[in-house]
């Protein structure tokens, strides 16, 4: 990849070691920073592995996951993937959106990995923690190598993203999925542009994300949508969840799963401090419904299961697979983390009878099986 206007960050090499040393990422081959992502320091190392096991006893639908980036430019708030950049010794905070690693021999160490005898051909999830089409893919490509090398060796895959340049992969995708079950997911949770410019400041906005969505439903493709979180006194209005699911209908979305906020730690922190700032009336509201937990309130959430219910139905999607908030008489509601997210339908490839890997667009249409969303890297 050439990068234009390039400049590496400094190293004790390059200042006759005076100044800061180059970060201690395993495999860091160099840093990288262009005027066309002013902010953003691009971290490239080369990895020794990329499939990564989902720990035991997870509720997760798939067992592997693989993450070409970790921190993203999209910089939401609510993330909830903000705590894994810690382990990097970065900060949850700015440092999530503006540090990137990249893994620049995904494609290649995937394939490797793939072409193991050991290789049993589990479905292999993709977006689970940062997004695999934030803006820098757009100069990396590093998904199409990856989606080939998964298809060609017969492994399911799903893709969850708030990126609109998947739509660069459209062709590829639909040739993946004639050889192998695909599920794609779409991470869309409010219509209003202007919050979500203020929130999710480097993401494609609402009415990008429904074309999107319409646009792989065209193609023949399965889409569903993760209307996650919905915002308290924010986006969780009657006509705030009426736009939403209508919209979501209206572009073909195949499934919808929707679910509040959820504020683990290093997330908490930064949306606090956010919210403070840009909504200083609500502060106070926001520390009453989350306490000292990660999770609204259990009367909030049975009000808006309620009100999630009632919009799914409204516009088409009861019979949908993929509720966060399920039955309001089910002792699961005292557990958040069973009540919340189950993938919607179409996100996850569907399993093949008589489990051969082999599959296609429609199968990986039909319903998901449950989950709680998690941070996995």
């Amino acid at each position: 990849m050439r990068w234009e206007a390039q400049a590496l960050v400094p190293t004790p090499d390059t200042l006759g070691g005076q100044g800061p040393a180059l970060l201690p990422l395993a495999g860091l081959v160099r840093s990288v920073t262009t005027p066309e992502f002013a902010g953003i320091t691009f971290h490239e190392v080369t990895a020794k592995s990329v499939l990564n096991r989902v720990a035991a006893g997870s509720k997760m639908p798939f067992e592997w996951t693989v993450n070409p980036y970790r921190g993203c430019s999209h910089a939401c708030v609510y993330c909830f993937a903000r705590k894994t950049h810690t382990y990097l010794d970065f900060d949850a905070g700015m440092d999530f959106d503006s540090q990137v690693v990249v893994k620049v021999n995904a494609a290649e160490i995937l394939r490797k990995e793939l072409n193991k005898a050991s290789w049993t051909r589990q479905q292999v999830a993709l977006g689970t923690n940062t997004d695999p089409y934030q803006r820098a893919e757009g100069r990396y490509r590093l998904m199409p190598g990856i989606i080939n090398a998964l298809a060609e060796s017969g492994t399911p895959l799903s893709i969850l993203t708030k990126g609109t340049l998947l739509a660069r992969d459209v062709p590829l995708l639909k040739s993946a999925a004639a050889q192998v079950p695909v599920g794609l997911g779409i991470s869309l949770a409010m219509t209003d542009e202007a919050l979500s410019e203020a929130i999710e400041p480097g993401t494609p906005g609402p009415r990008a994300r429904l074309k999107l969505v319409s646009r792989l439903r065209e193609a023949g493709l399965p889409c569903g949508v993760m209307a996650m979180p919905i915002l308290p006194w924010l986006s969780d209005s009657d006509e705030a969840l009426d736009a939403l699911f209508g919209s979501l209908a209206a572009a073909g979305a195949t499934g919808v799963t929707a679910g509040a906020l959820y504020l683990k730690p290093g997330t908490r922190e930064w949306f606090m401090k956010w919210i403070a700032t840009h909504h200083p009336e609500l502060a106070g509201r926001y520390r009453r419904l989350y306490g000292t937990g990660s999770y609204a309130s259990k009367e909030y959430r049975t009000w808006l299961a309620g009100k999630v219910r009632y919009f799914k139905a409204r516009h088409g999607f009861s019979h949908s697979s993929g509720f966060s908030h399920r039955d309001l008489n089910n002792q699961d509601l005292d557990d958040p983390r069973a009540e919340e997210a189950v993938y919607p339908a179409g996100s996850i490839p569907a399993p093949v009878p008589g489990g051969s890997p082999a599959g296609s667009a429609a199968a990986a249409s039909s319903a998901s099986r449950p989950a709680v969303q998690d941070s996995l890297f």
